[in-house]
Parts: C-alpha cells; structure tokens; sequence
C-alpha cells in the first residue's frame, strides 16, 4: 500500500468521523423553519390591522372581495392561529433545552469532564430560555389583544423579575397611573414589530395621547399594506411555481409515455461520460480537494490568523461576517479547484462533454424548467421533512446570517456567495465531476443519486439532508440531460436567489 493511499485512508476516515460528529451535533440544534414561521406571524399580523374601508378607490362590493381575499391570506382568525404557532414553536423549544440538559448532565457525570463543552451547552439552555421568556412575553400580549387581560397578567407575572418590560406591561393593560416616558423607553428598546406597535397602542390609549395614537394607526395602516404585499410575493411566488412545476412534471410523465424514446425525459437517458480516471483520483480529489480544505486547512489556517490579527470572528457585525462567509468560500472554491485540476492534468485535453459550458445550446430551458420542478418536489419533501424533525435538526449558518441582513452591501455580499460563488463551485465538484465520474461504476441514475446523497450530506444538517437529497437529485438529472454545466448551476442560483429573497423580506418586518 502507497503512503498515498494511506494518508487518504486517515484523512478519510478523520472526514467521516468529523461529518458524523456535525451531523450528530445538529440534531439537537433548532431549525432555521422555526425562527422563519415566527417572522412570517409578524407580517400576519401587521397584516390583520389593515382597515379596508381607508384604501382608496374602494366600494362596498370590493371591500367585500378584499375581506374574503384577506380572510384566505391571514386566516380566519389570525391571531389564535399565531398564538397556537408561538405555543407550538414553545413546545419545540422546551424540547431543545431538555436535548442540551441531557446531553450537559451526560458529561458532568462522565469521568472525563470536558469545560468548554460544558461552558457551550450552559450557555445554549440560557439562550434558549431567554427565547422562550421572550415567547411566553408575546403569548401574553395576543392574550391581551384577544380580551383575555387576566391570562396575559399571569402570564407577565411569571416571566423572570430580571424582565424590565414585563411589569410595564402589567401597568399598561391594568390602566396604572405608574406609566411614564421611561415606560415608553422600554417599550421602544424590548419590542419590535407588531408586537411592538400593540403595546404603544394601547400605551397611548390609557395615557390619553391622542396624536400619538393616531400617528400610530397611520403607520399601522402602512405597515399592514406592506405586509400583506410581502405575503403576496412570499406565499403567491411558490404556490404560483409549484403550479407550474406539477404541470411540467404531468406533461413529461406523459409525453414520456407516449413518445417513449423520443419524449424530452429520453434525451441523453442513460449516456455516460467517457471516464479517463480510476477511482482513486475521484476519492482523493473529494477527500483533499473538498473535506480536507473546508475541515482542516481553512479552519486551522484562519484561526491562526485570526489569533496573529487578534480577531474575534464571533465579535463581527453583519458586514464583516458577510466577508468573513465569502472570503471563507473563495478560499475553499480556489482550493478545492486546484486540487482538482492538478489531479486530473495528466488527462488533458479531455473529452469534449468534460465540464461543457456550451452557451449556444439551450441550457438555460433545461434551468428553468429543472428550477420550477424543483419547487413542488423539494417542497413536498421538506413537509415531510418537517414532520420527521420536529423543529430540530440544525440549518445552515448562513441563513440565520441572511434572516438578520437588513444592509444592502451586506446582502448584496450574501447574494453573491450563494447565487454565484456556491453554484459555480459546486455544480463543477459534484455534478461535472462526482457524478460524471461515476458513471463509469454505475448507470446513470445512480451516478445521480450517489452524488446527490454526498451533496446532502456535505452541507452537515441532518434536517437539510432530505430536501438537499432531492434538489441534487433534480439538478443531477438537469446536467445528465443538458450535459452542460450551466443548466445545473442555474437551478442552483435560482434557488438559493428565491431564498435568500424570502429571508431578506421576512427579516424585513422586524420581529
């Protein structure tokens, strides 16, 4: 055995064990979807305070329309269903902090006690329990929106004495002659959104500050309409592409049946690539090129500049952790690239559909269509997804870093990584070569399925791999079919665009 293939054997199995631990550890993570459901009841909410009678330019019989129209979007009652989604994402919530508990209590009695460990999972039960303080502190301010004053006393009266806005919640919805401009400091300092926009209501109504509470209800009626528009553009811009993709998907299936080999899903089916590589260079460019790079070079390197630099990455603003995501990712891009060009080299030139970027034939169809098929599948299986989870599961950090990017340049920069940097890095790795390479050990579907589970599995969430698994299904299917690059990477750019949009407008609302 070479020392080559040695060095592989360890880094391999450093790779597996390191993806496992990730994975593992992800699982008593929350989800993203969480913090998501909650931003998105913020603009339900803004929404419910639209009064239909001041829009312009509308009659009885439209006001009418409008309301069964709101009723669709909203929901019948909006705020018992948010209320049931803040006692549920609660309920999800108390789960993870009894997850942490078990696994801190596992460690203190272990003989081996690991203090950092230890450090990070105290300081993960405190922060979830300051997120739930801070749903049972909305729970009670629905409840008092609701007519149900006493129960949103009591549940006020319950948060921790540390909570500076709780009893001035109590003082203002029990009329008390304590409020005062220190009362609307706070207001001000510990609530956003409409949450935020309630509390001052009722604040101005018992204070009897008239011309406050009607500024106020001139800026509700802005933020409703804003509201409802962003629902529009978050609920109606899916609905609308998954119509379209279940549409696409019965007339392939059935043109597929009708012109069997001559039908679009026949074109190329079953077409390898011409592999002039064994295996061995596929695994070492993958375990180098890929798990090394992200895992172990640009984690040690960075801290180690870091620690010369005197830089704290957990100290950056959303700007810096902006570059810090891209920086991060053209290193491993350029890295990764340059391993696997110096390990394929010796095969030059290579055959001609090797990494085709053929701009004259017609990718970008192949792209959109793949994108709008994409839409239904990966959304029906993130459902189940959601079902399985439960709430847990992990997500990836650059979401939560994009939810919170309300600066332009910062958003612009979070764009740029995942819509162009990550489509064009990935789609080379594990479409031009993973899959192209396997098909020389398996058919063609199972080049796509493989590298479709590796894809998943590389992004470290467990509650990702799923809903991962069947878009790199989808985009393997696009460039096995197009045999072009471009085709793949445009699917990836659309969808990582839409969600990246969608985090920017719920983030929007504030929350």
């Amino acid at each position: 055995m070479t020392i080559k293939r040695i060095i592989l054997i360890i880094l391999t199995l450093f790779a597996v064990i390191k993806m496992f631990l990730s994975l593992g550890s992800s699982l008593t993570e929350p989800q993203i979807q969480s913090q998501l459901e909650l931003y998105q009841t913020n603009f339900i909410l803004q929404g419910a305070e639209l009064k239909t009678e001041t829009l312009v330019n509308t009659t009885e019989s439209n006001q009418e329309n409008l309301t069964k129209s709101l009723n669709t979007l909203l929901g019948e009652n909006p705020y018992i269903n948010v209320q049931k989604q803040y006692d549920k994402i609660k309920e999800t919530s108390l789960i993870t902090i009894g997850n942490y508990q078990k696994q801190l209590d596992t460690i203190k009695n272990s003989s081996l006690t690991n203090e950092p460990q230890i450090k990070q999972l105290e300081t993960l039960i405190n922060k979830s329990n300051q997120f739930i303080d801070q749903i049972n502190l909305k729970l009670g301010i629905l409840q008092a929106q609701q007519g149900n004053r006493k129960e949103a006393v009591k549940i006020w009266q319950n948060l921790p004495e540390k909570s500076t806005i709780a009893p001035i919640l109590i003082d203002i919805w029990q009329n008390s002659p304590n409020l005062n401009d220190e009362s609307l400091t706070q207001i001000n300092t510990n609530l956003k959104g409409w949450f935020r926009d309630r509390v001052l209501h009722q604040y101005y109504e018992v204070t009897n500050q008239n011309q406050a509470l009607i500024n106020l209800e001139e800026t509700q009626q802005k933020k409703a309409e804003q509201a409802i528009f962003k629902l529009l553009i978050l609920s109606g811009i899916p609905a609308i592409g998954s119509s379209l993709g279940l549409g696409l998907i019965i007339f392939l299936i059935v043109q597929f049946f009708i012109k069997k080999e001559t039908s679009i899903l026949a074109i190329n089916q079953g077409l390898k690539w011409e592999n002039p590589w064994d295996g061995e260079t596929v695994w070492f460019v993958f375990i180098i090129g890929f798990f090394t790079v992200q895992q172990l070079i640009l984690p040690f390197s960075l801290s180690f500049i870091f620690s010369i630099l005197k830089l704290d990455p957990s100290s950056f603003n959303i700007r810096q952790n902006a570059l810090y995501v891209l920086t991060t990712y053209l290193l491993m891009t350029v890295g990764g690239l340059s391993v696997l060009y110096y390990s394929i080299k010796s095969f030059f030139p290579l055959p001609s559909d090797w990494f085709n970027f053929k701009g004259e034939s017609k990718w970008y169809l192949w792209g959109i269509s793949g994108y709008f098929v994409a839409l239904p599948l990966v959304l029906i299986t993130s459902l189940i997804n959601q079902q399985f989870w439960q709430g847990q599961g992990g997500s990836n950090d650059l979401l939560f870093l994009a939810l919170q990017a309300q600066d332009k340049l910062a958003l612009s920069i979070f764009f740029f990584t995942a819509s162009i940097a990550a489509p064009f890095f990935e789609e080379i790795l594990f479409r031009g070569f993973l899959l192209s390479s396997l098909t020389k050990y398996l058919p063609v579907w199972g080049a796509i399925l493989i590298s479709a589970l590796i894809f998943a599995l590389a992004h470290l969430s467990l509650s990702e791999v799923l809903p991962l698994l069947m878009l790199g299904i989808i985009l393997g299917f696009v460039y096995t079919r197009s045999r072009n690059l471009l085709a793949p990477m445009l699917v990836h750019s659309i969808w990582n665009s839409g969600t990246l949009l969608g985090l920017f407008l719920l983030g929007s609302g504030g929350n």
